[in-house]
């Protein structure tokens, strides 16, 4: 979104690595990265980085006040900034990687949906593989779990590792179409049937 512009650059500058982008997700890309969540029933939703909440607005569209949403939020700002704008939202200031201890001390049933807005490609092994298996851990059984990449860093070497762990970690991984119209151009994963997660 563009009024979030400022402070999403702002962020960039600051923490280049766990900011992962100079601006904030459009909202066609909100739109297909947000589509497994279900319009019925009182799913349980996690958000991983959701910044400026781009992502967030779309999941709280959907949900229209049914449901749980936990947004996972490192950034200290973006996690403060996020809870002002949506009360209703569970913001959680914690590292991804612990997102299956979050969500025991809530006493939360595993996820029904975990959309990611991490900048995955910008992460070294080590961090993929922790946060991922935290992701498939968290998941239930008939789980989704949805995530994105920039369509220019698709070939550079931490792209391709992660394309790589999801096909480990999940049965059923299905790449979206490219929305162009995304500052840098994007496209979404949308990951089914987990596996078992690593013992």
């Amino acid at each position: 979104m563009i009024s979030d512009a400022p402070a999403f650059l702002i962020q960039f500058v600051r923490h280049p690595i766990t900011t992962g982008a100079v601006l904030p997700s459009g909202s066609t890309l909100a739109r297909d990265i947000t589509a497994a969540v279900p319009r019925a029933g009182h799913p349980l939703v996690v958000e991983l980085g959701p910044g400026t909440g781009a992502f967030t607005r779309a999941i709280q569209r959907r949900l229209a006040g049914r449901g749980h949403h936990l947004a996972v939020e490192l950034n200290p700002a973006f996690a403060t900034g996020l809870a002002r704008r949506h009360p209703t939202v569970e913001v959680v200031r914690a590292d991804a990687a612990a997102l299956g201890e979050l969500l025991a001390e809530r006493r939360l049933a595993p996820a029904d949906v975990v959309v990611s807005g991490l900048p995955w490609a910008a992460f070294p092994a080590v961090r993929q593989q922790a946060i991922l298996d935290a992701v498939v851990g968290a998941l239930s059984a008939g789980g989704v779990f949805t995530t994105f990449a920039y369509r220019h860093a698709l070939p550079a070497r931490p792209a391709r590792r992660f394309h790589r762990l999801l096909a480990g970690a999940f049965d059923e991984v299905t790449v979206g179409r490219t929305v162009w119209t995304n500052l840098p151009p994007a496209l979404v994963y949308h990951c089914r049937r987990r596996l078992h997660p690593r013992s």
